[in-house]
């Protein structure tokens, strides 16, 4: 008799696991909290469930960078003067982002390692930031050369920072090394994305608009990368796009006119935000050919409006900000675990006892 119900859990746990496969996962969210203010936003997160980014402090005077370690949010100081971003963090620990170094308000990109936010300099003007790092810790973001102008991409080696000239600006990078950015071209009115890859940079092109610009912000280690392009001739609104290797595809809207992809995780789940009906902004996660507004993942009656989506990493964990009890907060979306996932824990606990017995 045990052996036919054994059976019997295994069919169904085959049929759950493939009705899942064309389900969409609901999520819990969790309030990040703030260092002090009233304001937060979530940037980046690992794949250990860490999150960075930045929120005012008590008095709402200024902003500082966060690490959010599971239920504390850690304040990561300055580089000597009032403010500091945090734009993202490795599976080590390590965070990039930027902090005004004194009283000049000129900003420079940081390194954190654990313990101390290292001030990595700039590339001969006044201004740089970190934007992107991967688990090697290279560190790639822009800078300028002159001044404030002249901004270029660049890449932080661990001792000085490498202008990468031709790229203007660098905002991820994966294990590959490989990075997502954009440039400006030879013949070419506006700025283009590109994926520059072992020397060689390539122009991913645009979804057709007159406007000719487009931006690359994420990269996974597929090297599918993530953005937005002006779209359709004539037409001036943005679209988030997603480019696997050979096409710039457009993901589309919620309803309104414009998105923008931030992130791709390496399932090739997308989030960013788009604009709905009557140009409120709602963040979307994308995956199997949809965008789906990410607020209606959520459990009913959560009190959140949930506008941005930053960051998402391989466990699906999703991190933005969104307004709640009239404040913007960062906060952490956590799938919840799927009917799949529970039956086939059960089978595997039904196996285990049969087998001691």
């Amino acid at each position: 008799m045990k052996k036919y119900f054994i059976v019997l859990m295994a069919i169904i746990s085959m049929l759950i696991c493939s009705w899942q496969g064309l389900a969409v996962s609901q999520y819990t969210i969790t309030d990040l909290g703030t260092l002090g203010g009233n304001y937060s936003c979530a940037y980046g997160i690992n794949d250990n469930g860490q999150v960075v980014g930045h929120s005012s402090i008590a008095g709402n005077s200024t902003v500082h960078a966060f690490l959010y370690e599971g239920t504390i949010m850690k304040d990561l100081g300055t580089l000597g003067g009032t403010r500091s971003w945090a734009s993202g963090i490795n599976n080590n620990g390590q965070i990039v982002g930027s902090s005004y170094f004194d009283s000049t308000e000129i900003q420079h990109a940081f390194l954190y390692d654990g313990i101390n936010m290292k001030d990595l300099g700039t590339l001969e003007g006044c201004f740089s930031e970190a934007l992107g790092i991967n688990d090697s810790g290279r560190v790639v973001g822009r800078g300028s050369t002159n001044g404030w102008s002249n901004i270029h991409a660049f890449s932080y080696d661990g001792s000085t920072l490498n202008d990468f000239g031709m790229l203007s600006k660098a905002s991820s990078i994966n294990s590959n090394g490989q990075i997502a950015g954009y440039a400006y071209f030879n013949g070419i009115w506006g700025f283009r994305a590109c994926l520059y890859d072992g020397g060689t940079m390539k122009e991913l092109g645009t979804l057709g608009g007159d406007y000719s610009h487009s931006e690359a912000y994420g990269i996974n280690e597929n090297g599918h990368v993530v953005g937005y392009s002006y779209m359709t001739t004539g037409n001036f609104y943005k679209h988030a796009f997603l480019y696997n290797g050979t096409i710039m595809k457009d993901l589309g809207v919620l309803g309104g006119n414009v998105s923008e992809a931030y992130a791709i995780n390496d399932s090739g789940q997308v989030v960013g935000y788009s604009s709905i009906a009557g140009n409120d902004y709602h963040a979307f996660l994308y995956e199997n050919g949809n965008m789906i507004d990410l607020n209606n993942l959520l459990p009913t009656g959560n009190n959140w409006t949930v506008n941005y989506a930053y960051g998402i990493n391989d466990s699906s964990q999703i991190v933005g900000y969104g307004s709640i009890g009239g404040h913007n907060h960062a906060f952490l979306m956590t799938p919840v675990p799927e009917p799949c996932t529970i039956a086939l824990l059960a089978l595997g606990t039904l196996l285990l006892r049969r087998r001691k017995s």
